[in-house]
């Protein structure tokens, strides 16, 4: 057991893999576990999720700088990626970072869209905030002055750091990485002025009005392009995200990079400002990581404490 930013965690010590997969504070896995009992006797309508989908909206909306009504629920980045990618010009120019993960880049691949090598050149940068495979964090002051539509996806920053995106054209997300929820929920927030580009091709019974199933009539906010939520995903999330939005997250940030910086000094590299390294050598034993572009890949979030460090360090040396 651990407490970390006045919550409790059963994580396991070593545990250093945010960037796969959250580990939720008990106070969420216990909202949880409460609902699929609900689910079990028989307690719960389609309707008794309304609020906690909304809640989970609104707040992912607060952590990224954004009103409810600009946010859109889902249940993946590429889900959201592909709205956006099928609703460009056919042969349009996109910019994606080299080596971005696939879930942002291939749906543009998979949409006709050419994919160029430099942001003047392009109709639509897509870019994560924070790299998966190694912690690099984009130049947001740059890509706002490009003037240059964006797509942001912040699943790899969400959670950790402090984030203002109105700016921004799109801004996707998932709940099970840093937000610590379960898999299965993701949000698109889309500014209003572009809420006309995007054509709701996964339209559905939630992304109509109050008269679900019978109304042909979408909703004129981001709710429109909502999908037919995982209810028990959403359940957890609608705990998680208000709670971290809750945080200092600058404090957050500062926890989880002071981390990062002693594991890479501990290991002769110089600090990447990111909760996200990789690095050369062989995984840690006694540590969860994961691999990724061929590096071992730790991350470290607010459950984690300077002797999971050491404990990387010790085994490497």
């Amino acid at each position: 057991m651990r407490e970390a930013f006045g919550a409790v965690f059963d994580v396991e010590p070593g545990y250093l893999n945010t960037a796969s997969i959250g580990v939720p504070p008990r106070h969420v896995a216990d909202a949880v576990a409460a609902a699929h009992e609900r689910w079990r006797r028989g307690q719960d309508t389609s309707s008794s999720f309304t609020e906690v989908v909304e809640t989970s909206r609104a707040a992912f909306g607060q952590l990224v700088g954004v009103p409810a009504t600009s946010v859109a629920c889902g249940a993946t980045v590429s889900q959201f990626v592909s709205l956006v990618a099928q609703s460009l010009p056919a042969g349009s120019k996109v910019f994606v970072e080299p080596g971005e993960f696939t879930s942002v880049s291939l749906p543009f691949v998979a949409a006709g869209h050419q994919m160029v090598s430099t942001v003047d050149e392009c109709d639509l940068v897509a870019v994560s905030v924070v790299q998966s495979a190694d912690g690099a964090v984009a130049d947001l002051d740059a890509l706002r002055a490009s003037g240059k539509p964006v797509l942001l996806d912040v699943s790899q920053a969400a959670g950790w750091m402090p984030l203002s995106l109105a700016w921004a054209d799109f801004v996707v997300g998932v709940a099970y990485k840093w937000l610590m929820a379960p898999r299965g929920a993701a949000w698109l927030a889309v500014r209003p002025d572009r809420f006309e580009s995007l054509r709701p091709v996964a339209a559905n019974w939630y992304s109509t009005g109050e008269n679900y199933g019978t109304e042909l009539l979408l909703r004129s906010d981001a709710r429109r392009f909502d999908l037919s939520p995982t209810w028990f995903a959403h359940v957890g999330a609608a705990v998680a995200l208000p709670w971290v939005a809750s945080l200092d997250l600058t404090a957050v940030r500062a926890h989880c990079v002071d981390l990062t910086d002693r594991l890479l000094t501990g290991l002769g590299l110089p600090p990447n400002g990111s909760a996200i390294v990789s690095v050369g050598r062989p995984a840690a034993d006694g540590v969860v990581s994961s691999v990724r572009a061929g590096r071992t890949r730790y991350a470290c979030h607010l459950y984690n404490t300077p002797e999971d460090v050491e404990r990387v360090l010790a085994a490497l040396r």
